[in-house]
């Protein structure tokens, strides 16, 4: 069971700067550009997502990397598409098969929860940061930390994605709870660590 974490004074703070970076660069892009960078990384998770038959996601937030592109792709080559719902804002979610059509308890669109629970091969994981061993720096709340490990011990592939200033160089401080990503995907390229 994965509480919910405590506030580190680090964690905080590096969350803060990472998440002014990330803004920051998302508005210094106008839409051709930012359009473009999407479609970039969408071309670099091609081969994980042609290897993939369920593949979850998310909804982007308004700084985050959209994955739609690359989810669009693997929806015509007939890829299972799946994103996080939750039930309530307290309960870890589960990934549901189908098209976000309802709003969840965190400003992000969600699947009908009538749709199909289904368990990934390949996750698409939203993030603040990432450092260069694959520890993920999130919103805080824990909710991936939840769902995570349980997919990486069914042998799904969890692949971060963000711009390229969300790659730090600093070593974010991981908790016992924290499941390491397998690899980092941005418009410039994928990282694999594992």
């Amino acid at each position: 069971m994965v509480p919910s974490p405590p506030i580190s004074a680090d964690k905080v703070l590096l969350r803060r700067q990472a998440r002014t970076r990330r803004r920051d660069f998302v508005e210094s892009l106008d839409v051709e550009t930012r359009a473009a960078l999407e479609t970039d990384l969408a071309r670099h998770l091609a081969p994980s997502i042609e290897r993939s038959r369920v593949i979850g996601a998310y909804c982007p937030l308004a700084d985050e990397i959209s994955p739609l592109p690359a989810l669009a792709a693997a929806a015509s080559r007939g890829s299972t598409i799946a994103f996080p719902a939750f039930v309530a804002a307290h309960l870890p979610f589960r990934f549901l098969a189908g098209d976000p059509v309802e709003p969840g308890p965190f400003f992000a669109m969600q699947p009908a929860l009538t749709a199909n629970e289904v368990f990934p091969d390949l996750v698409l994981v939203p993030l603040v940061a990432i450092d260069r061993a694959g520890t993920r720096l999130g919103q805080g709340k824990g909710h991936y930390d939840r769902v995570l490990g349980d997919l990486k011990r069914r042998g799904a592939l969890l692949i971060g994605l963000g711009w390229a200033v969300q790659l730090i160089d600093e070593m974010i401080s991981a908790d016992p709870w924290d499941v390491p990503l397998d690899g980092f995907a941005s418009p410039q390229g994928v990282l694999m660590w594992r």
